[in-house]
């Protein structure tokens, strides 16, 4: 199935980067398109003239935050691969959460971002793309429970982050 995402238009480009901004510093209950556009100074159909709705907006973000990810990702080890994806999910909360929650339309996504993001991974896998599902699923899990605050008080999160690599060839 092709990908329906547009070519940003400089615009575009601004609503998303706008988009981005007030999703970082409000996370994504503030991402709505009246919001949006009051921070930019328009009124909210104005931005329908550049992205179809919201769901295209968000796709526009996330499709970034894999680019982003992506490239702070390139070229590492396992080890530092693991480092890079818990550094960008505790500078980016709302970002990561955006971009690994719930459903996602990869019609709407920039074409091949997806793809880009999980590279580092499949690399470090040796191309086996099951090994690098169960190491993002690793990751993930670890992440998004040490966002969530979920460990308990004093758990050592570096000795688990090695001790999980572990099964995985690293460390």
């Amino acid at each position: 199935m092709g990908s329906s995402a547009p070519e940003l238009t400089p615009r575009a480009r601004e609503i998303v980067a706008a988009a981005r901004e007030l999703l970082e510093a409000e996370g994504p209950e503030a991402l709505s398109m009246r919001r949006l556009a009051e921070r930019l100074g328009i009124r909210a159909p104005s931005i329908y003239k550049h992205l179809p709705g919201k769901d295209a907006v968000e796709a526009a973000v996330i499709s970034d935050g894999f680019d982003e990810l992506a490239v702070a990702l390139d070229g590492a080890s396992l080890e530092e691969l693991a480092a890079g994806y818990r550094a960008f999910a505790r500078a980016h909360p709302h970002l990561y959460r955006l971009m690994t929650g719930g459903p996602l339309d990869r019609d709407l996504l920039v074409p091949g971002a997806e793809d880009r993001a999980a590279f580092p991974a499949i690399r470090a896998a040796g191309g086996d793309r099951d090994a690098a599902r169960a190491l993002w699923a690793f990751a993930h899990g670890m992440t998004i429970l040490e966002l969530d605050g979920r460990f308990p008080p004093g758990a050592d999160l570096d000795a688990a982050w090695r001790t999980g690599l572990r099964a995985f060839g690293g460390v």
